[in-house]
């Protein structure tokens, strides 16, 4: 469901940048879709798993995803402190995958 929620979001958040403050349509209410689903599937995560776990990991993956995807679709682009960034964020949401018993509940 993390994983569900983590793609909903991305989707929200590429279609709010393509809905340009909401004055187009379809992308608009794929705004609303993505970020409903998101929500949605993160409240059922909560059920199982630490917030703070579930937001790092959310959080972390999010940014990592829609930076690419406006990247790809976009053509934004990343100086070298933001792709170190990045890969701090990443490095964060390994450790907690990998080495935090909290994810194992």
């Amino acid at each position: 469901m993390l994983g569900v929620a983590i793609a909903a979001e991305v989707v929200g958040t590429s279609a709010l940048k393509a809905s340009d403050g909401f004055t187009r349509l379809w992308p608009s209410l794929l705004t609303v879709l993505g970020y409903g689903c998101a929500f949605y599937c993160l409240a059922l995560t909560m059920r199982v798993l630490p917030v703070g776990i579930i937001y790092a990991v959310w959080s972390g993956a999010g940014i990592v995803l829609v930076s690419l995807a406006g990247w790809i679709v976009f053509g934004d682009r990343l100086d070298l402190p933001g792709f170190l960034g990045i890969g701090l964020i990443v490095a964060g949401v390994l450790v907690i995958q990998l080495l935090s018993t909290s994810v194992r509940t």
